[in-house]
C-alpha cells in the first residue's frame, strides 16, 4: 500500500467534498489539484467519479427526512400531490443536463477538461455572481419563489442553467444556484433546490461514467484503499460544506465566492503564463 497515494486520495477527497456544493466548481478544483499532485492517470478519472458519488450520499444523509417524506408520499396508494409535484420538478430540471450530457459527453471530456478552461470558467462565473449580487440587489435575492412553489417553467430553466456546468470550472452548484436566483428563486430555495437536483444528476453521471470505464484497466482492484480513503474524506467534508453553506447564506451573499473564483482563476492563468507551474494543458 503506497502511503503517498493514500495521502493524495485523502487530499482529493477533501477537496471534492468541500467544493461539490459550494459555487466554486469541484470538477475544476479536482482537475487542478490532480495536475499539481500528478494524480491524473486513467484510474484517477474513475476515482474522481466515485468520490463525487460519496459527496452526493452526504446530501442524501443530510436531507434524509425530506427525502423519506417525498418517497413515502409518492409510493402511497393515493400519492401526495406535494410529493409528486416535487419529484416532477426535479425530473424536469434534471432532463436538460441528462440529454445534453449524453450528446456532448465525449467532446467535453476530450477537449475541455484542462486547467486553462477551468481558469476561464472560474473567472467568468465569478463575474456573473458579482453582477447578480451587485449592491442594491442583494436584498432582493433573499426574497422570491420558495422551494415548494417552484413551477415547471422555472424548473426547466434551472435545468438548462445546470447544463452549463458541463464546462469544467463553471460549477454545477454555482450554475443552478445563480440560475435559480436569476429565474426568481430566493437564495435559500435556489441553494436547497441545487442540493436536491444534485442527487439524480450526479447519480446518473456516476453510473454513466462507471459504465463507460467498466472492463478497462482503470478499474484496478489493487487501488481500492485509495477509493475508500477518498470516499470517506469526500463524505465527511461534504456534510460539513452543506451545513456551512446553509448557515452562510442566511446572513451573507455569494460575493465572497465570486472573488475567490476570480482570484483562483487568475492565479492558475498567471502561474501557467509565467512558467511557474507546468499545467498539462498549457505546456
Amino acid at each position: 500500500m503506497d502511503t503517498l497515494l493514500l495521502l493524495k486520495a485523502l487530499i482529493l477527497g477533501i477537496i471534492e467534498g468541500l467544493t461539490e456544493f459550494l459555487p466554486i466548481s469541484s470538477t475544476g478544483h479536482l482537475i487542478i489539484a490532480g495536475d499539481l499532485l500528478d494524480y491524473n492517470d486513467d484510474f484517477a478519472k474513475v476515482f474522481e467519479i466515485i468520490i463525487q458519488l460519496a459527496a452526493i450520499l452526504a446530501v442524501c444523509w443530510a436531507y434524509r427526512t425530506k427525502l423519506a417524506e417525498v418517497v413515502t408520499g409518492v409510493l402511497r396508494a393515493h400519492p401526495e400531490r406535494s410529493a409528486v409535484r416535487f419529484v416532477t420538478m426535479l425530473v424536469l430540471a434534471f432532463l436538460p443536463a441528462a440529454v445534453l450530457g449524453l450528446i456532448f459527453h465525449k467532446l467535453i471530456k476530450g477537449y475541455l477538461f484542462n486547467p486553462w478552461v477551468v481558469a476561464a470558467a472560474l473567472i467568468v462565473g465569478g463575474i456573473i455572481i458579482l453582477f447578480i449580487e451587485r449592491p442594491g440587489k442583494e436584498q432582493e435575492t433573499n426574497k422570491g419563489i420558495e422551494l415548494d412553489d417552484i413551477d415547471a417553467k422555472t424548473a426547466v430553466k434551472v435545468g438548462f442553467a445546470q447544463a452549463l456546468a458541463m464546462i469544467p470550472g463553471t460549477s454545477r452548484s454555482g450554475a443552478t444556484i445563480i440560475g435559480g436566483m436569476i429565474f426568481g428563486l430566493s437564495r435559500k430555495a435556489a441553494t436547497e433546490f441545487s442540493f436536491f437536483l444534485a442527487i439524480p444528476t450526479m447519480f446518473a453521471a456516476t453510473v454513466f461514467d462507471i459504465y463507460k470505464s467498466w472492463g478497462t484497466a482503470a478499474l484496478d482492484a489493487s487501488r481500492l484503499p485509495e477509493l475508500a480513503v477518498g470516499c470517506i474524506a469526500s463524505f465527511v467534508s461534504a456534510m460539513w460544506a452543506v451545513r456551512f453553506l446553509l448557515r452562510f447564506i442566511s446572513t451573507h451573499t455569494f460575493v465572497s465566492f465570486a472573488w475567490y473564483r476570480i482570484v483562483f482563476g487568475v492565479i492558475v492563468i498567471a502561474t501557467g503564463a509565467f512558467g511557474w507551474v507546468e499545467w498539462s494543458a498549457l505546456d
